[in-house]
């Protein structure tokens, strides 16, 4: 075993020179090198990336014949008035509309896709309410409430940080929206619960992102700060 004099890399019995820096390997024991491939590549190569329709197609095949056999099985084996296979069918659908229109469509744009994911998750929701007979009481009143409350502060950010905005910035309006996402959601649930628009520990969470956002915002507009928190923190 032998090692590069300059870089001290470790060296293939064949190598002539150093992979790595190029230096010649001189060896006075071994004074004819024998003859056999290069101990390393001589040509860069990638590895082609896969195709992207054909990734989708897979996907699609996978995910329909998953749906069809747990549909022909709850129909004709396993307990045929229970459908219960209305919760993979509708998993199925999501995990389609969530993965196969990226693949398949390069360019779609980003509030497209958060537009497609969201209804994917309220379909999923509304199949298992369909299976649960729940559709006038948790699905309309909570579920469905909450997966649109997800998707405005979804396209809220979306649409804000699609910019070139800076670290802070970005930071700043993330804890906004979690402080303001997390009052919304309290007041769905209560008002599902008791009936009422009510709001308790979700007013702590937003205390505590303007306090943290207040500090954001000064730094944010003073040059000094900013260049300091840049060079602190690498941002």
């Amino acid at each position: 075993m032998s090692y590069c004099v300059h870089c001290g890399v470790e060296l293939h019995p064949t190598a002539g020179q150093c992979p790595l820096c190029g230096t010649p390997v001189l060896d006075p024991g071994v004074p004819e090198r024998p003859e056999g491939p290069p101990p390393f590549p001589t040509q860069r190569r990638e590895v082609p990336p896969a195709d992207r329709r054909s990734l989708a197609l897979l996907i699609s095949a996978m995910l329909a014949s998953a749906g069809v056999a747990t549909g022909v099985l709850n129909l004709w084996f396993f307990y045929p008035r229970v459908p219960w296979s209305l919760y993979i069918i509708g998993a199925c659908a999501m995990l389609w509309l969530v993965f196969v229109p990226p693949l398949w469509w390069r360019g779609m744009y980003r509030l497209l896709r958060l537009l497609v994911d969201i209804g994917a998750v309220a379909l999923y929701l509304l199949l298992i309410a369909l299976a649960l007979d729940g559709m006038t009481t948790w699905y309309l009143g909570l579920a469905l409430p909450i997966v649109l409350l997800i998707g405005a502060f979804g396209l809220f950010l979306t649409l804000t940080l699609g910019g070139q905005r800076s670290i802070l910035s970005t930071i700043t309006l993330c804890i906004g929206s979690v402080g303001l996402f997390c009052v919304g959601l309290e007041l769905l649930i209560c008002r599902y619960l008791s009936g009422v628009y009510s709001a308790s520990w979700s007013i702590i969470v937003l205390v505590i992102s303007a306090a943290l956002i207040i500090p954001l915002l000064v730094v944010r507009r003073h040059p000094a700060l900013r260049e300091e928190a840049r060079r602190r923190f690498h941002i």
